[in-house]
């Protein structure tokens, strides 16, 4: 998927240094910044880092029942039988599940801004979790599947072919495809496919009960055998992503640049959507649709380090995981001894980014 919009290309670039896709900066008065520039992502990556590590620990201590260190401990290692240490025992697969879904969308929200050109482009915006949830939910109340792996690919399927319609429907008309044009299409769609969902499931309340907190976004089926389940597909989406983080950047310099240096667009594009897809659609399977995240992390990543994603896109992983566990910890803290589902948490944090970005406050260009 591409978009001619009015973002940027990632930094001025020589001809030598971009055929590596690696951007520059210019000879000159702007010389003396590189070593400040150059740190700026390790800052980054140590900032990012201690918050994942925070949100971790928080995510083990916190809950429905406050737990002491010695229970922590004790349930860390298996040894104790009281009441704390096995909720422990039962936050740290949550937890694992959290920090893996995070970085999946924080992934996946910055190839498909980067491949869009697109800053309001987020898998939930586009309307991809949306056709994810929806084939799941006809697969589960048409043909009854029930097992994870059978939601992983019908999801996969969901999402890719609602990337597929939101693209061409954001491809007609004068002018061709444009940011704007795409985000329409995205939330129109969207809306389409929440109504269909709504209609499957509305006459079947009984049968689709435990459905119900998985479609708003839900961490508290997390569990090691599910992320065992998934990691290939995750896996995958890395390598693909960690392919195309060079070509993206110099396709950012527009697509005959691009293409006078070297970079093969077409097998960029469908790489980066495949990796965009898979990312979101196993993250949706695994535990719903979340939105917002993959929207607001690549934006505070690209504030720290700049569009370059070789940066960008571990950065967003790790921004991502931080997130979502922090609002998972949140959505269990503030309704004790329930919690808030964490696509709840997250749309509550993400609606008011997503009105600041579309007035244009402070967004910095791809």
């Amino acid at each position: 998927m591409t978009a001619h919009g009015p973002l940027a290309p990632p930094d001025p670039v020589t001809p030598s240094d971009t055929a590596s896709g690696a951007p520059t900066e210019p000879p000159g008065e702007f010389r003396s910044s590189r070593p400040v520039r150059a740190r700026r992502p390790l800052v980054a990556l140590g900032l990012l880092t201690a918050l994942l590590a925070l949100a971790i620990v928080c995510s083990i201590a916190f809950g429905a029942r406050v737990v002491s260190l010695g229970e922590i401990l004790d349930g860390l290692t298996g040894r104790g039988q009281e009441l704390g240490a096995l909720a422990v025992a039962e936050r740290v697969p949550r937890t694992a599940t959290a920090v893996v879904a995070g970085a999946a969308l924080g992934v996946s929200g910055a190839l498909m801004q980067a491949l869009t050109r697109n800053p309001i482009a987020d898998p939930g915006i586009l309307g991809v979790n949306t056709g994810a949830s929806l084939a799941v939910v006809a697969a589960i109340a048409f043909a009854h599947i029930s097992s994870l792996w059978e939601y992983l690919w019908v999801a996969m399927v969901g999402a890719g072919a609602t990337a597929v319609v939101v693209y061409t429907i954001g491809s007609l008309g004068p002018g061709g495809t444009t940011p704007v044009k795409l985000a329409l299409a995205g939330v129109a769609t969207s809306a389409a496919l929440s109504a269909l969902i709504s209609a499957i499931m509305l006459p079947r309340a009984e049968g689709l009960t435990d459905f119900r907190f998985w479609q708003v976004g839900s961490l508290g089926r997390g569990s090691w055998a599910a992320l065992a389940t998934v990691a290939p597909f995750l896996l995958l989406a890395a390598a693909l992503a960690a392919t195309v983080a060079r070509p993206l950047n110099s396709l950012a310099l527009g697509e005959q640049m691009a293409v006078g240096l070297g970079v093969k667009v077409g097998r960029t594009r469908l790489l980066a959507a495949a990796a965009g897809v898979i990312a979101c659609a196993t993250t949706t399977a695994l535990a719903g649709p979340i939105g917002f995240v993959g929207l607001m992390v690549p934006h505070a990543v690209r504030m720290l380090v700049g569009p370059d994603n070789r940066w960008l896109l571990p950065l967003a992983a790790l921004g991502g995981a931080a997130l979502l566990t922090f609002a998972d910890v949140l959505g269990r803290v503030i309704a004790r001894p329930g919690e808030v589902s964490v696509g709840v948490v997250t749309a509550f944090v993400g609606a008011p980014v997503l009105i600041a970005i579309a007035r244009g406050a402070k967004v910095r260009e791809l």
